[in-house]
This record gives C-alpha cells, structure tokens and sequence, in this order.
C-alpha cells in the first residue's frame, strides 16, 4: 500500500472512531472512568458578508481511549 497523506487521515479517523466505540463500551465500567473522561475542543468559524453567510461548528472529544487508537493508528501507518 502506497503511504500518502489520504492514507493517514483515514486511519487516523478510524483510530479516532474505534476510540470512541471502546469508550462508548467503556463508560459503565466505574473503576475505568479516568479512560473515558472526555475534554471537549470546539472550533466556531462564522462570517456574515452580506452575500455569503457561515456558521460552522467542530467539536473533537479526546480521551486517553481515543489517543490511544491515534498512537495505533499512527503506529499501523508507519508499519505500512
């Protein structure tokens, strides 16, 4: 498999969304809580110029379940 940057994106967004499924899985476990308590980062860009009008909303929840698929999705891509 060819390494480019498309290729990194997507396992990254794979790593990202299998953090989050084992989070999901996770968060009735109490004596695992540290692993899925979450840190919201939210990004608004928004701009009226009259003739084009934006609101846009990003918001990225990070646990440790979730750097952890990040560093394995990193890992994967470098072993590629």
């Amino acid at each position: 498999m060819k390494k480019n940057t498309l290729t990194l994106i997507l396992f990254l967004l794979i790593g990202l969304i299998a953090g989050a499924i084992i989070t999901q899985l996770l968060a009735p476990v109490q004596a695992l809580s540290f692993l899925t308590k979450s840190a919201d980062i939210v990004w608004q860009p928004k701009a009226d110029l009259q003739i084009i009008k934006y609101d846009l909303y990003f918001q990225i929840k990070l646990n440790l379940v979730s750097i952890l698929g990040i560093v394995l999705a990193i890992w994967i891509y470098r072993k590629l």
